[in-house]
């Protein structure tokens, strides 16, 4: 969900108009209009602030990463001597190069 869908269906569940949240706010209700259809992106500061005059908390999360990673690769290549991490990563890049149908050896 965009910083825009958050604000208009908040502002829509508390049946407040785009003027009446500008006027809480002190502003237009041109500018609400822009954040809602996502023509400007508001601030982490902007979009907590019009959420609170709305009477709902804007909260940020973080979680863990799960995928895209294996672990136990990372572990057994630590492993390995830095010169022996070098010579994997040489070996890596020149396979990718090779299959790569947009790279040309020796012009990347």
């Amino acid at each position: 969900m965009t910083p825009g869908q958050l604000v208009h269906e908040t502002r829509q569940r508390h049946g407040v108009s785009q003027k009446q949240l500008a006027m809480r706010a002190g502003t237009t209700q041109s500018a609400i209009s822009r954040i809602e259809r996502d023509r400007i992106s508001p601030s982490v500061a902007t979009l907590r602030e019009l959420l609170y005059l709305l009477g709902e908390d804007l909260t940020l999360g973080a979680e863990k990463r799960d995928f895209g990673i294996d672990r136990t690769l990372i572990a057994e290549r630590l492993k390995s001597s830095p010169s022996e991490r070098v010579e994997y990563g040489l070996a890596m890049a020149e396979q990718l190069i090779a299959i790569s149908p947009n790279v040309r050896k020796g012009t990347a």
